[in-house]
């Protein structure tokens, strides 16, 4: 599989692209033309916030299955685009939060003293004491608009600076800030209180100009406002105006609403520090970064669940244990399930138990929906679009769970199809790291799902059935693996699993059928 960084990321990200075995190329600077030509060969994009990811380029990419944000925002990629495509972004939004927190503060404690102005101004041969007294942090109010990692790590630090912290979040619970030291305000109460505001939310439609020209007329003529977060979370005109009036008594902006910014208002006030998004530019936060989106492509690309994807469910490390192993798991018994059942599909119940029932289960139903069409169609499924193709194609999918230990297997997943014929249903697990299939319809086998193809061979349990059918491959030179066979009751029915090397061909399973007692063959791949 192939990956195209087109951004600068730490080779520490790309060596262990290479060491998963990936094929990495690094094309730096690329506009949209050339990306358009380029990304047609490419499982795999990662990026900065350089490169922008357009509806037509992840349209023009047919075999991409992921793009990797190396780092946390995911303005310049077209999230919408790459869902309706089965594409799954993912960043890296734990590797710069350190980096980012420090930023923040450093922007504070500069923007408090005047440090950027007093040292131009010593350097342009002024001695300039009284031009530039500051204010001090300790007893001021800190507000903080976003709780988040960031602004978490922001109200830490800033509390050993003994400030007041307030913060506005929607989203967190007001136990959780009295244990920061937190208090949770209005947005009103925030801008009308605050000595210092530091913006730590993303960019959405409903943050846009969080803090606008309206909002800049409420604030105290002293406040001093903070944006390290993303470009356009403040007006930024309306800020230059508000600094430039005396209505607020400076700013620091790292990130700005057209990057890069080579002209921009805020450039043009001596009380307004600035600079070029260096949130996350620390030699251990690029390191971090680029390894962490490293791991989340590779996981993708390995057909494992993503920790940390923008635009499907976020899984916990804790469940990320639990379940990667059993996505394999699931798109083979799909997979098995679809070439077994007769009839035209009615409805597909998927049924977990064990610990696995205790976690967000769509990875698992999305790799179900996936082996149910990997032999019918070219479709890329995956938990992005799965529902939406089901949806498309009628298909009805039901989910049952059992929390509850699945009895010999600690955990168990099966897969029931439902048709206009009757129904079918095989289960499996995972037993020392392998996917093993574990029943099919009444009979219990335990057989290793390796990749290739296998013979079910339901016969009546009698002396003979297994030499007979030995014997037949023996005659069709169709070399077997593997045989394993499970059954109701003594000399009732039973069921053969057979692995075999190669696709067993009509004459040999012709001949398997004719032989007395077998009551059907089925050959499928797995």
């Amino acid at each position: 599989m192939r990956v195209l960084v087109a951004d600068p990321i730490a080779h520490e990200g790309i060596d262990l692209l290479k060491h998963a075995g990936l094929d990495v190329d690094i094309v730096l600077g690329l506009k949209e033309p050339a990306l358009l030509e380029r990304i047609p060969a490419y499982d795999a994009l990662i990026v900065r916030s350089e490169t922008r990811v357009t509806a037509a380029v992840i349209d023009a990419g047919r075999k991409l299955q992921v793009v990797g944000r190396a780092g946390v925002g995911v303005d310049n990629i077209d999230v919408q685009a790459a869902t309706r495509r089965g594409v799954l972004v993912v960043n890296a939004p734990t590797s710069n939060i350190i980096a980012a927190a420090e930023h923040s503060i450093a922007l504070m404690l500069a923007l408090a003293r005047h440090v950027p102005q007093a040292n131009a101004s010593l350097k342009g041969g002024k001695w300039a004491r009284t031009q530039y007294v500051g204010a001090e942090l300790q007893g001021k109010t800190l507000g903080i608009f976003g709780l988040g990692k960031v602004g978490t790590a922001v109200a830490r630090r800033a509390k050993s600076f003994e400030m007041r912290i307030v913060a506005h979040d929607p989203f967190v619970s007001a136990d959780f800030a009295k244990v920061l030291g937190v208090e949770l305000v209005s947005k009103e109460h925030l801008l009308r209180e605050a000595d210092f505001i530091s913006i730590h939310v993303p960019m959405t439609t409903g943050t846009a100009n969080l803090i606008s020209r309206d909002d800049l007329k409420t604030v105290k003529p002293s406040v001093r406002i903070i944006n390290a977060a993303r470009g356009g979370l403040v007006d930024e005109q309306a800020l230059f105006d508000a600094v430039e009036a005396g209505k607020v008594a400076g700013a620091a902006v790292d990130t700005f609403t057209t990057e890069p910014a080579m002209d921009n208002p805020l450039f043009k006030s001596h009380k307004i520090i600035v600079t070029p998004h260096l949130g996350a530019s620390t030699e251990e936060a690029q390191t971090k970064v680029a390894v962490e989106v490293a791991e989340q492509v590779i996981s993708v690309l390995r057909g494992r669940p993503a920790q940390f994807a923008v635009n499907a469910p976020m899984v916990l490390p804790e469940a990320l244990a639990v379940l990667t192993p059993f996505v394999d798991v699931a798109q083979r018994l799909g997979k098995v399930a679809v070439q077994l059942a007769e009839g035209q599909m009615q409805s597909t119940v998927i049924r977990y138990t064990g610990e696995i029932a205790r976690y967000d289960t769509k990875y698992l139903k999305a790799s179900v929906i996936g082996g149910l069409l990997a032999l019918i169609s070219d479709e890329r499924v995956n938990v992005v679009n799965a529902d939406l193709i089901a949806e498309q194609r009628g298909m009805k999918i039901v989910e049952e769970k059992d929390a509850h230990d699945g009895g010999t297997y600690r955990n168990m997943l099966s897969v029931e199809l439902v048709t206009s014929a009757g129904s079918t249903v095989v289960a499996g697990t995972v037993s020392l790291g392998q996917p093993h299939i574990t029943q099919v319809d009444r009979y219990r086998v335990d057989v290793r799902m390796a990749e290739g193809w296998m013979l079910l061979i339901e016969n009546q349990d009698r002396p003979g059935m297994i030499g007979a059918v030995g014997t037949v491959c023996g005659k069709n030179d169709v070399n077997i693996s593997f045989m394993e066979v499970g059954r109701l009751e003594r000399r009732g029915h039973a069921m053969m699993v057979l692995g075999v090397d190669e696709q067993v061909p009509d004459a040999a399973l012709d001949a398997i059928r004719a032989i007395p007692g077998i009551i059907r063959v089925l050959q499928v791949r797995v």
